[in-house]
This record gives C-alpha cells, structure tokens and sequence, in this order.
C-alpha cells in the first residue's frame, strides 16, 4: 500500500509541480507523519524534494513556487494591481499577459470589463479564465511551447517564437524581484526569455510589483527597468517608490483595501 501511495504523490507531482502534507493527508486518508515519511523516501530516491510542509519535484528551484501557491498568496495587492492595469488598456487594444499570479489578476479584471481586446498569453491559467467566460469580445492567442508544470505556463524557443510573431499595445508582467541595478530578474531563464520577448514587442510594457519585490532578486535576468512604459506598485514604503523613481521610470502607487484613503494612484 505505501508504495501504491508513493507512485500516486509521484504522479500528483507530475501533474501540479508540488504537493502538500495537509492534501496527502485528505487525499489518502494517512496522518501527517505517514505523508511526510512518504516524501523523506521519494526525497531519498530522487524523486522529490521536500520543502516546509510539502514536497516539489526535484528540478525545481529552492526559490521558485507553483502558480497555485503564488495565487493565494497577497491577495488584495494582486486584485487591486489588476484592476489598475485593466484601468490602463483601451478597447480594442493587443495586450501581452505573462505567466504571473499577478497578472493573472489583471486579466480577471479585463475580461469582468467587458473590453473588447485581444490577449496573447503563455499563461494556461489565464487561458483557461478567458476560455471559460462568455466574453466573446476577448479574444485570446494562446502561446505554446514546452509545458511548465509548476508555473502552468508554456516556455522554451516555440513559445518565444510564437510571441515574436506578434505586436501588442501593451504587456503585463510580474517578475521575481529587482536587482539593486534596476535589473528585472525572474527565478527561471525560460520564463525570463519570455517576458523578455514580450517586453520588446509591445508599445508599453507594465511592470505589476508589490514592494516586497524590491529586496528579493531572482537567478534570470530579464531587461533593465528603463526598458519599461511604467510600473504599477502596491504595500511600498515612501523610500523605495522614491528609489525605483530615481531610475526616472514612471512610477504608479496603487492603494489597497487596507490602504486606500491618502494614496496616490
């Protein structure tokens, strides 16, 4: 039974990029000790690597989490960074959409508008919210490539190509963090390629940041700020939306709920 039970979390790995002790658990109907000596034994085989509370597939970076994990995560910046960017596309507009939870928002937010645009995306999240909604007035051009099942996203040279092949008015994006050089940097190089791919096709690139992306950096590095039409940042303090100004980019603060009185938008 226990090694019918571990090809099974190795096949839910497969499938979502990583799994968690508290899933096992209700999935298998197993204690959390069980579940967590289950994952010590594919960690020691080669086929996981353990993180808190959960496992990953072993060639996934210490620093990168799945698409599902980021979601949940910082809500209310992400839904109000989302709406600001919807604010920001014209009816009829192309408009690039990267593989971000963040940006995932921003498309939520485009197709509850009811505009009438067109989004090209890596995004198979994204693609599955256009796809489900009855907005017939957004259309979607869905990037391919080679499937990342951590960050749901399709990358590698086919999906650069296919981005290549096209133009947008503007491009939403999140990144992993920024280096102390306004550099923009993502945890996986094929994830930075398309984005950079993206930025340099579109009239505007945005950038969609809370502030804590301002002290982390990520392993890839994407382009340099100054490549960006401006960024939309949420929860910043006043030093470091002064800091990213200094690089002379426009620079949006957007309020949250908990902030939403005295804000500059």
């Amino acid at each position: 039974m226990a090694a019918s039970r571990r090809r099974s979390i190795v096949d839910l790995l497969h499938r979502d990029g990583e799994v968690t002790v508290a899933a096992l658990e209700e999935q298998f109907g197993v204690s959390s000790m069980t579940a967590r000596r289950d994952l010590a034994e594919l960690e020691r085989q080669g086929l996981a690597r353990r993180t808190h509370g959960g496992a990953v597939l072993p060639g996934v970076a210490a620093h990168e989490d799945s698409f599902q994990h980021r979601l949940g995560i910082d809500t209310d910046a992400k839904r109000r960074l989302g709406e600001a960017a919807a604010a920001l596309v014209a009816p009829h507009e192309t408009v690039y959409i990267d593989s971000s939870s963040t940006s995932w928002h921003a498309a939520q937010a485009i197709v509850a508008a009811r505009l009438p645009v067109t989004i090209v995306t890596n995004s198979v999240p994204v693609m599955e919210l256009v796809g489900a909604s009855d907005q017939a007035n957004v259309e979607l051009i869905g990037v391919g490539g080679s499937m990342r099942r951590l960050t749901r996203s399709f990358v590698g040279p086919h999906a650069v190509r296919t981005v290549l092949e096209h133009f947008a008015d503007k491009v939403f994006l999140s990144v992993k963090g920024l280096s102390r050089d306004g550099t923009l940097t993502d945890a996986d190089p094929l994830e930075a390629e398309v984005k950079r791919a993206m930025i340099s096709h579109a009239e505007e690139p945005v950038l969609l940041i809370d502030g804590s992306k301002l002290h982390t950096r990520g392993l890839a590095a994407i382009t340099s700020v100054d490549q960006l039409a401006c960024v939309l940042v949420a929860e910043a303090s006043n030093e470091d939306v002064a800091s990213l100004r200094a690089t002379g980019i426009d620079v949006r603060r957007v309020p949250t709920d908990r902030g939403r009185h005295g804000s500059e938008v």
